[in-house]
């Protein structure tokens, strides 16, 4: 997660700090864009409106991700943002944001190091989603999302959370989850996911 190491000092004390409930709306699709976000803790949807359709997901943004940068050369928000539980959001003003990359260059690069960062990680989640069987992208994002140690996989979120982001059904990704742990492959606990024999994925 990239954090908020990459801002200036003084564009840190001028970001401003949004807690949000389950359910609450940051900004919505069409308000003015005049700050871009970083999740601090939580969960934030990004929803898309139109005028005869139901509201299209386009990103859940989690814990260490930045979201809404195209504010940065927008006049609105071309989407709502929704808190999927309860969050902790950073908001940095466009304006500020944009003074201080002509300013300092430093800035301007670890902020490219932040979008390189969530570039690749979003390659990967369609790369995923190319995957036709559910035994194989569960054990792809398994093996990639593993922690230090290689094996351990962590997440504050609940199964149907996860299955939203494989794009398979909670139905699909429960009973691949189980048929993995009848195998041996994994050993299961409510928040984690360990890769119990390497060498058969």
């Amino acid at each position: 997660m990239p954090g908020l190491d990459w801002l200036a000092d003084d564009l840190r004390r001028r970001s401003k700090l949004h807690i949000l409930k389950a359910g609450q709306t940051l900004f919505r699709q069409g308000d003015r864009a005049q700050a871009i976000y970083e999740v601090e803790q939580g969960r934030v949807r990004l929803l898309r409106h139109s005028i005869d359709r139901p509201a299209v997901p386009l990103h859940t943004a989690r814990s260490g991700e930045l979201f809404a940068e195209a504010a940065l050369f927008a006049d609105c928000y071309h989407c709502d943002a929704v808190a999927a539980i309860a969050s902790r959001v950073r908001a940095i003003p466009k304006r500020a944001l944009l003074a201080a990359f002509r300013r300092d260059a430093a800035v301007a690069e670890r902020f490219m190091a932040v979008l390189a960062h969530q570039i690749h990680a979003l390659r990967r989640r369609l790369e995923q989603r190319n995957i036709r069987s559910a035994r194989e992208r569960v054990l792809h994002y398994l093996i990639l999302a593993a922690g230090a140690d290689g094996r351990t996989v962590t997440w504050d979120g609940s199964l149907m959370d996860l299955a939203a982001e494989l794009g398979l059904s909670h139905e699909a990704l429960y009973r691949t989850l189980a048929a993995l742990e009848r195998e041996g492959a994994i050993a299961r606990t409510r928040s984690t996911i360990t890769l119990e024999k390497i060498e058969t994925l």
